[in-house]
């Protein structure tokens, strides 16, 4: 069945970095464009960053932009987001997803993770 796993979240003081990671089985990964998405308490989820199923592009929100990187190893089928500069505003659950796309015979993606905890904090 399908599955997204983050992990890689925690504590960490404003500066710092951590490195999150989401492994997906279940669906055709290589050919599946990945999100990362976080929500804070008491506000809507939001789209952090973005990546083309081979890779070969990337989109960020202008909050993180120059502090974030998502990449992708299609051959180990997981999604990372590599945070620099963390700030407390960053504070939230990341959330993995897999973008819906028609393979010419039935639907993919729209998969979400369970999500992870980042809190930033002194």
């Amino acid at each position: 069945q399908v599955q997204l796993v983050e992990s890689g979240g925690g504590l960490v003081q404003p500066g710092g970095s951590l490195r999150l990671s989401c492994a997906a089985s279940g669906f055709p990964f290589s050919r599946t464009a990945m999100n990362w998405y976080r929500q804070a308490p008491g506000k809507e989820r939001e789209l952090v960053a973005a990546i083309t199923s081979a890779g070969g592009s990337t989109n960020y929100a202008d909050t993180v932009k120059g502090r974030f990187t998502i990449s992708r190893d299609n051959a180990k089928n997981t999604v990372y987001l590599q945070m620099n500069s963390l700030k407390p505003e960053d504070t939230a659950v990341y959330y993995c997803n897999a973008e819906r796309w028609w393979s010419g015979v039935r639907w993919y993606g729209g998969y979400w993770g369970q999500g992870t905890q980042v809190t930033v904090s002194s």
